[in-house]
């Protein structure tokens, strides 16, 4: 295996695009670093990042809107008190991670790159509407955080792409952001299903709103129908219902020992309500 330390993105690109067999890059190491040791995958290359200026730094941009550095970990998004304020449901997501000791390494951007249906940072990324900044052989592009995973442990990137920075917006005013999710246990656990809402509103009433499902498809769901049922509404319970219908619909999950084709839809339902009341309520700020 060979193991390289690029200093820029540039550098690290052009080394995945060279290279000829299996190739991963490293920032936190909590998905690739277990895969080793499991013998799921050995690389032929192993690509940190972790040396590049600025993967480490949160940065509130002059229109409000934040850069976070693809090796910024979980632990230091929730000891970032500005940022916190304005994502709370992103940061939340995160915390929900593994344990302490895992929220201490991994990433976000790791999260989203391992191509999980239940990767829990994902739903409160694409409901945040936040974009990632790619690097690869023929330049650099903006894709939004939905268009990355493809199916489990697939994303959209080519070979010789990497993300460079994940790109949050400006929260501005009258908004809230939240996650939720249904496991079996109380911590530490796999999603049955995950939730992410952000919504703005005016004098109450919803301006604005994405939803997004996790684990109920192959992939993580941005759900257009949730969000037209809610925009124009002031959550009442007819807004509410559709909203529930709305996520059921969208479900296609699998049975497995964790949880069957019908109570995850039903669930999708129940959570879609519940984080919809929790990001209206941040919005109206209490």
């Amino acid at each position: 295996m060979n193991y390289h330390t690029p200093s820029s993105f540039s550098d690290a690109s052009a080394i995945a695009a060279s290279a000829k067999g299996k190739t991963r890059f490293l920032a936190g190491g909590t998905d690739v670093l277990v895969q080793m040791r499991s013998d799921i995958i050995t690389p032929d290359d192993l690509i940190d990042i972790k040396q590049i200026q600025g993967v480490k730094d949160i940065t509130k941009n002059k229109d409000g809107s934040w850069t976070l550095g693809i090796a910024v970990t979980g632990a230091e998004m929730s000891e970032h008190a500005e940022f916190k304020k304005a994502w709370p449901g992103l940061v939340e997501a995160t915390d929900l991670i593994g344990s302490t000791q895992i929220q201490g390494r991994a990433t976000i951007v790791g999260n989203l790159c391992n191509g999980s249906p239940a990767a829990d940072s994902v739903p409160a990324q694409i409901a945040a509407g936040a974009t990632v900044s790619i690097i690869g052989p023929t330049g650099e592009r903006i894709m939004a955080v939905e268009d990355i995973p493809t199916g489990p442990s697939k994303t959209s990137l080519v070979h010789g792409e990497l993300i460079s920075a994940i790109n949050v917006p400006a929260r501005g005013e009258n908004a809230g952001d939240a996650y939720l999710r249904f496991i079996p246990r109380t911590e530490m656990d796999i999603a049955v299903v995950g939730c992410g809402v952000s919504l703005r509103l005016d004098n109450g009433t919803i301006t604005e709103a994405r939803v997004a499902l996790g684990a109920v498809a192959p992939k993580v769901l941005l759900v257009d129908e949730c969000s037209k049922s809610l925009i124009g509404t002031k959550l009442d319970e007819t807004a509410l219902k559709k909203l529930r219908q709305a996520a059921e619909n969208a479900c296609n999950p699998i049975n497995d020992k964790r949880g069957t084709i019908e109570f995850r839809t039903e669930v999708a339902g129940v959570l879609a309500v519940r984080t919809a009341k929790k990001a209206y309520n941040r919005a109206q700020g209490k």
